[in-house]
This record gives structure tokens, sequence and C-alpha cells, in this order.
């Protein structure tokens, strides 16, 4: 069934026949050969110079003024916006007036692809504009751009601020927001920055399989699916850290993958099912040489994206430079509370928790009763980057028992602008003891709880082989992204977040006539 066109789109198309009737291709196959872009000319070009003179551009047609034979218009590439002055005269050499006054003037439209020759000069206004000498169309728009936002002098500008339009149509928002680009563009300076990092150590980049027979490696619900030749269930990953672990089994001294992982749990702007993280494993170390590394690849971050490791995140500053402050578990809750738990038995700490107004329920252990206390009473506390170490054993079925308290196991989390940004451990690799753990999560998986972690006999068998002592980390790429781009949520750094099905509404458009005078 076809979709009704509105009035705008049907301008659109009837336009789009119209060029073609002039014996112009709305959609030429062949390349066409840019040789400079907006943002490097406004650079570099120095008034009346003989450079920038034979240019060659192509971008969106974002605007038009109309003067006879001359107009004025924008031409908007991947890098910014660039005036163009196009004359009848000098586009229409041939006398093909048609070019210019029906096609340029009536059957182009806004958000058209367009290509440019020409020369850089300045107007009288002092505008950095391109003296346009050949226009031609390189593909055209059927819908138009929105036009959300006039000012007090009834000025129309091309703005997408209803977060449902910008997170659902982000071509869209990227065209009509170029500033939302930014966020990206730092987002893989993030991404470049940590492999530097991490090869210049030696580590080596790895891929794990994204559907696997068993999840594992984390707390959490999986997604599942099916393989039809096979004819069995398989899981979207929660993590890649126990195929990361058998590679250290195998002989690497050090593995890294940035993953994509999946979720079946809520959402926030926090939270997306779909999210990235790196996780990172190197053999003959433990959870306090992995600190340190945290700390020097996060502050090195922060200095290769802003040339500083002091951030403006909301109303905060935040200090990426080392050291960071530290707390264990314990500490932290007595800290925020006031209250030891460290002795307490699962009874006691389930009314400690009602006490402190933390919201349980009887399918909860013991570790996941101060996860709950931990989570509300403490992490939006910590807006500094700060480690929390030294968690009991019940919250960790992965992590190697602490060498010198009974009953906890090594593992720190940094938290950050309220939040976790990554988790590490001194991994366990007794194949004894992990064994019983995987027992223990199978036990609360009977009680009801959906994230206990299932046994994976052939991780244990891996083990069983044996692993050298390992220290291993994941950081959430997304949550660190929104810090280090100062964004409110994690739809604002991912290019295309995950969202209910459209109702079946048509998204909100404006006329774009207001634009063209």
């Amino acid at each position: 069934m076809s979709r009704q066109l509105n009035e705008q789109e049907l301008v659109r198309r009837e336009n789009l026949e119209k060029v073609k009737s002039l014996g112009i291709n709305p959609y030429p196959s062949e390349q066409y050969h840019v040789n400079a872009k907006a943002a490097e000319i406004r650079a570099n070009y120095v008034k009346d110079s003989a450079d920038y003179q034979d240019v060659i551009l192509a971008g969106r047609l974002m605007s038009r003024r109309i003067m006879g034979k001359a107009s004025f218009a924008e031409l908007q590439d991947s890098t910014g916006r660039i005036q163009l002055y196009v004359s009848r005269d000098d586009i229409c050499p041939d006398e093909d007036t048609d070019y210019y006054n029906k096609f340029f003037k009536k059957y182009l439209d806004l958000g058209d692809f367009i290509g440019v020759r020409g020369r850089a000069f300045f107007t009288q206004k002092e505008e950095l504009t391109i003296h346009v000498t050949e226009l031609v169309l390189l593909s055209k728009s059927l819908k138009p751009l929105p036009v959300t936002k006039k000012d007090a002098e009834g000025n129309v500008y091309d703005e997408v601020s209803d977060p449902e339009l910008r997170y659902r149509q982000r071509y869209v928002d990227l065209v009509v927001n170029p500033h939302v680009k930014d966020a990206f563009v730092k987002r893989t300076q993030m991404y470049t920055s940590m492999r530097d990092y991490l090869n210049a150590k030696g580590y080596l980049e790895v891929e794990t399989p994204i559907l696997q027979p068993l999840y594992g490696g984390a707390a959490a619900r999986p997604f599942t699916t099916h393989h039809n030749t096979l004819d069995m269930k398989l899981y979207l990953r929660i993590a890649n850290e126990l195929y990361l672990k058998r590679l250290i089994v195998g002989g690497f001294d050090g593995v890294y993958e940035f993953s994509k992982d999946f979720r079946n749990e809520g959402m926030s702007r926090f939270h997306n099912p779909e999210f990235t993280q790196i996780e990172l494993y190197v053999a003959y170390k433990d959870y306090e040489w992995m600190m340190d590394l945290v700390e020097e690849m996060v502050e090195k971050v922060a200095m290769d994206m802003h040339g500083t490791t002091e951030l403006q995140v909301g109303e905060n500053t935040i200090n990426f430079q080392r050291p960071w402050k530290r707390y264990t578990m314990y500490e932290a809750i007595e800290h925020f509370t006031g209250v030891d738990i460290s002795e307490m038995d699962e009874e006691a700490m389930r009314a400690t928790a009602k006490q402190l107004n933390v919201s349980v329920d009887n399918t909860m252990g013991r570790g996941k009763l101060i996860d709950e206390i931990f989570g509300e009473k403490c992490e939006s506390r910590l807006i500094q980057p700060t480690f929390i170490t030294d968690y009991p054993v019940e919250m960790s079925p992965l992590a190697k028992s602490h060498r010198s308290k009974p009953g906890l196991v090594e593992r720190f989390e940094a938290i950050c602008n309220g939040k976790e940004i990554c988790n590490s451990f001194s991994e366990l690799n007794d194949p004894i003891d992990q064994r019983q753990r995987f027992e223990d999560q199978l036990e609360l998986g009977k009680r009801g709880d959906e994230e206990a972690m299932v046994l994976d006999e052939d991780f244990l068998r891996a083990l069983e082989y044996g692993m050298p002592p390992t220290a291993g980390l994941g950081i959430g790429m997304d949550r660190l992204a929104m810090i280090m781009t100062n964004s409110d949520s994690i739809q604002d750094v991912l290019f295309f977040p995950q969202m209910k099905p459209e109702s079946g509404n048509p998204s909100p458009e404006a006329t774009d006539s207001t634009s063209d005078e």
C-alpha cells in the first residue's frame, strides 16, 4: 500500500518531472570531483588573493534568495555552509535561460544536492561567497526538511529540537543541526585515543562471537534468537568476557575488543539495550595494576579530545587528572549512609535496606541487596571519578577472592558523574571455585533472579587447562562518551538509539518556502 503524499511532497515530485523534461538527470551516476570544502575555504581564503579561484564543491541547497537575473544561495557540505552567488549569464553561457529561469529558480528545492564550480570572493558586506560558473543537480530531495523555529523578526531557522524526531530520524537531525555531528566526531576520537594507548602497549585487538550458544560474562537478561539450519537457540551476547579469557588461556598476553553487547533490560537516558563497551584482559596483572591503567588511559583520552583533564559536564566540573579517589564498597556505603553493613547477614541486610528506604524483594540475595543499597544511596553522589573497590563475593561470580579480606573479591568499578563507567576484576582462574560460583548463580536463578549467570561448561574446561593470573576491564563507551561530550542522554551519543515503533502519525514538517525569497 503506497503512502499518501502531502502537498509539499506532491510539489517536489512535480518538480522532479519538470527537471526531467528539461533533459536533466535528477540522479546522475557520474562521480563529481570535489576539490574543496566550505570550512577549508572559510579558514584559508584571504580577500583578493589568487587562492580558491577554481573550486568545486558539493552539498545540499539550504537557502535561496532570488534577485532577478542573479541570486544568492547557501550550500551546506559536511563541514558547514558557504554562500553562493548565482548569475544567469554565468551558468547559462549558451543563452539557454531556461536553465536559470526554470531549473534554478523554480524546479530546484531546498535540500537538493548540487555541485558548483566557481571562485571565492568577498561581497560588499564582507560575506565570503563562491561566484558560481557551473551548477549541476546531483540528487533530488523529495521530502522537505523541517523548519521549526522563528526569531522575533519572523526569520525562519532550520532546527529540529523535538527529541522524538531527532532520535528517530537522525539523518534529518544531522542535516538541520550540523553541530550534532560534533559529539560523534569526538566519540570517534575517544576510540582512536584508546586504541592508540592499548596498541602502544602491545595488546591485540580481536573479535569474538556476537551470537552465542550460552550467554555469560555479566549479570543481565539476554535477547534470544534461533538459528534455522542448526535448529538451536542462540543468544545475543551480554558481554564478551568469557571468550576473551579463552584467548588468554590460549597464550595471548593482552587482548581487547570494542564490542556491541545486548541486554534485555529497561531503557532510560543512561541505558540502551544495544550498547558498546571495551573489554581488556592482560595476563600476569591484577586489579590494582588495572586501576592505574584506567586512570592513565582516561586521563589521556581527556587530553587528546579536549587538551585538558578538566571538563564541564552539565552543572559539574569534572577533573580526570590522576590520582582518583578510592573507597571500598563498604566504606562508601558507611560514608554516605552512616551504616556499617560489612558484618550483616542477608536478613539483617534486607532490614537495613528497608530502613534506608531502598526497594528490595525476596528474590534478592545478599550481593543484590548490597548492590541496591549502593546504587540508591551512593552512586549518584560520586561526581568526580572515583574507584569503588573490594566487593562482596556474592556480587562478583567471575572475580578472584580477595587475597587478605575473606568474603570479598578483588574488583573495582569507576564511578563518574553519578554513574558507573567501568568494571574490573582480578579474574578468577581457579576452575573449581569458578564452578561453585556458577552453581551458586544457578540457585539465584531458581529463586527468580532473571539476571543470574548460567553455567558454561566449555569456559570451565578452558580454565581447567590453566589461565595465568589476569586482570580484566570493561568500560561502557556510551556512558564515557556522554561525559566526554557533555551529553545529557545516551541517545545523544548513539546515531540510532532504540525507539518504539512509530505510531503512524507523520513527522512534523513545515513548508520550506519561507526560506525562499
